[in-house]
């Protein structure tokens, strides 16, 4: 089967590029589970713009110090630039962000040195995604298949010429395309406490393992200071960043503050952990009695009924809250443009590196990345456009693939391992 452009995951990144490319080329999209089970759908705290030319330098700034000055300069400066345009784009599809007279409202969280954040409640990412998606399903040119999995690239002389993957019944396909685009989002999956969907499992990254695809800083993997912790087993829900961007704060179980709150998130994740470690506790305590009740019920209702549903009034009581696996910096190598090491290869979104997070993200520069360079890949792959050319048909061996789950996971942290090990 033959189409114009592939691809592979259904979050913010690959539903932006979607959007982005012409009408007139055909686009077919594959998620490994339901549409709506992204972690773009996930996001709590907002998105980050720059509201005016005077915040440029500043919000440069507070991404390079979070990502300890490992970011690359140039891959920053495009994302900071080019999220006005983003914004406008997304608020035409249909994404409402909250609002204070004739203009938006800006919250702010740990490590920014200024309110530049937009959001809808804590549920920003489902807004932002939830619009997209509508928008993708009106488009005739964009066909959407759930419940697909992608195990391999089809592959010749480094350039991708499209992808095998396998439906829920286990029946293998060959899709070819003229591009692919991998937004398959993060690893998750791999960890035994993690805010991702548990399906998230680095499959891009395994891919380019198996396909010789350059990747970049996998060992780069942010640990988020606090989700809320519970003896159940599962995902954590996460407590956003914006709650102690509003004044929340850190108490151990004496009920002393031990820590600013407001540093970057492996700051305020090592203090946890060093304080958790001291007490023999396992968990710390969030407390929110310095937000106003109405500011928590009309910011933050989601993460009130969340945690009123296992025991917790949050209006009214401290909170236990936990380190979790978030984010991950690393992935596939990509420039500017989101293009990989292999021809006709793109990836964005959080299975990408190109440099903007460092070594570690500043809160709610996710969703703005991985919307900036899905755009940028979309517009190279339209300037640039040509028909791909294979010289023969694949035959696909299920048997290649059957233990792919393992093998893939495996394959995935061993790299990981191996990256560290090496820059230790």
């Amino acid at each position: 089967m033959k189409t114009d452009v592939i691809i592979v995951g259904c979050g913010v990144a690959g539903l932006y590029c979607a959007l982005n490319l012409p009408k007139e080329k055909g686009i077919l999209m594959l998620t490994k589970s339901k549409a709506e089970e992204s972690d773009s759908f996930l996001a709590q705290g907002g998105i980050c713009v720059l509201r005016d030319e005077g915040d440029y330098e500043s919000f440069r700034e507070d991404t390079m110090r979070a990502g300890h000055y490992e970011n690359n300069p140039e891959s920053v400066d495009i994302m900071i630039s080019s999220s006005p345009k983003v914004i406008e784009d997304l608020v035409r599809f249909g994404a409402e962000f909250e609002r204070e007279g004739d203009g938006f409202a800006y919250t702010k969280e740990g490590a920014h040195s200024s309110p530049r954040i937009l959001f809808h409640e804590d549920e920003t990412g489902k807004e932002i995604t939830g619009a997209l998606l509508r928008t993708v399903r009106e488009r005739e040119n964009i066909t959407l298949v759930e419940n697909f999995t992608v195990v391999d690239l089809i592959a010749q002389d480094n350039s991708c010429l499209g992808i095998v993957g396998h439906n829920e019944e286990g029946e293998y396909s060959a899709f070819y395309a003229d591009y692919t685009v991998l937004a398959t989002g993060g690893i998750g999956g791999l960890f035994k406490h993690s805010t991702n969907y548990r399906h998230l499992t680095g499959d891009s990254v395994a891919m380019a393992l198996n396909h010789n695809i350059k990747l970049k800083n996998i060992d780069y993997i942010q640990i988020h200071p606090t989700t809320l912790y519970t003896e159940e087993k599962g995902r954590e829900f996460l407590i956003s960043e914006s709650v102690r961007g509003e004044g929340a704060i850190l108490l151990n179980s004496k009920g002393e503050r031990f820590v600013d709150e407001l540093q970057p998130r492996d700051v305020v994740t090592n203090a946890i952990h060093e304080e958790m470690k001291k007490e023999g506790t396992a968990h710390v305590w969030l407390s929110l009695e310095n937000i106003p009740k109405e500011e928590i019920l009309t910011h933050f209702p989601n993460i009130y009924r969340q945690c009123l549903d296992v025991g917790y009034d949050i209006t009214k009581e401290s909170i236990p809250v936990v380190p979790s696996q978030h984010y991950f910096m690393g992935g596939i190598d990509v420039d500017k443009y989101s293009r990989s090491s292999m021809d006709r290869l793109y990836a964005v979104g959080e299975t990408s590196c190109n440099g903007v997070h460092g070594k570690n993200r500043l809160a709610s520069n996710s969703l703005l990345e991985s919307l900036v360079f899905a755009r940028r890949a979309a517009l190279h792959i339209t300037d640039n456009y040509s028909e791909g050319q294979h010289t023969q048909e694949i035959t696909i061996d299920p048997e290649k693939y059957i233990d792919y789950p393992t093998q893939y996971r495996k394959a995935v942290l061993d790299a990981i391992e191996k990256e560290r090990n090496t820059n230790e």
